[in-house]
């Protein structure tokens, strides 16, 4: 008797192990995610109005879309390539926009986001990182740059930077939360639909804070 009983702990055992040895711990290869967050947007040091509190200067809304990237997992460090395209709802009230330039009133529009991340595994299945790279925003602007009023696209592009942890769950399914911040510093006006060439491009200060979450698959 307490050998069978020996014989069926020992088969239990193997049972409850072999789900728990499934588990894959590599953070390797092609990944696809969707994402969904909190999207801010505000005039940076540079522009902001700290005299007149009644500027409506940022513009906030749901951030939605799709990223995409590859890691090489090289132990307890991970290192990755990833590229997203976003949109947001984010839009602002500002009942004023031609006294300023921080951000004047503007309804958030595409991004497209490349860049790298390195992260460290806190446990084999949880990874903590910090992502750096380039943002490619655009803006319905309503603004003026001093002389003439603006009733179009804005094109606008700088450095972004962030951190997140992402929590694997079986063999290829993910899920991540990440905070990150954007500072675009030049921009032009674009006149695409109106048939002729973009503006000269010009210096500008506009902060980006956006609090996301994402799933995705690991191939």
């Amino acid at each position: 008797m307490k050998t069978r009983f020996a014989i069926l702990l020992a088969a239990g055992a193997a049972v409850i192990a072999v789900p728990a040895m499934a588990q894959d711990t590599e953070f390797s290869g092609p990944w696809i995610a969707g994402v969904a967050g909190y999207d801010r947007n505000q005039a940076g040091s540079s522009q902001d109005d700290g005299v007149n509190v009644d500027l409506d200067q940022n513009s906030e809304g749901l951030l939605y879309g799709v990223g995409i990237g590859y890691d090489a997992d090289m132990g307890s460090m991970v290192v990755g390539a990833e590229a997203e395209l976003t949109d947001s709802t984010a839009d602002s009230s500002y009942s004023d926009p031609y006294t300023n330039f921080g951000l004047g009133t503007v309804d958030a529009g595409r991004d497209i986001y490349v860049g790298g991340r390195v992260g460290f595994k806190a446990t084999p299945t949880t990874l903590v990182y910090g992502k750096g790279g380039y943002s490619f925003g655009r803006y319905n602007f309503i603004g003026t740059d001093g002389t003439t009023n603006y009733d179009e696209n804005l094109d606008v592009n700088g450095w972004r930077v962030g951190a997140g942890v992402e929590q694997k769950f079986g063999s290829n399914a993910f899920a991540k939360i990440e905070y990150r911040y954007t500072n675009y510093s030049r921009g032009e006006i674009d006149f695409e639909a109106d048939g002729v060439a973009d503006s000269d491009r010009f210096d500008i200060d506009t902060d980006r804070h956006q609090v996301m979450a994402g799933v995705g698959w690991r191939f």
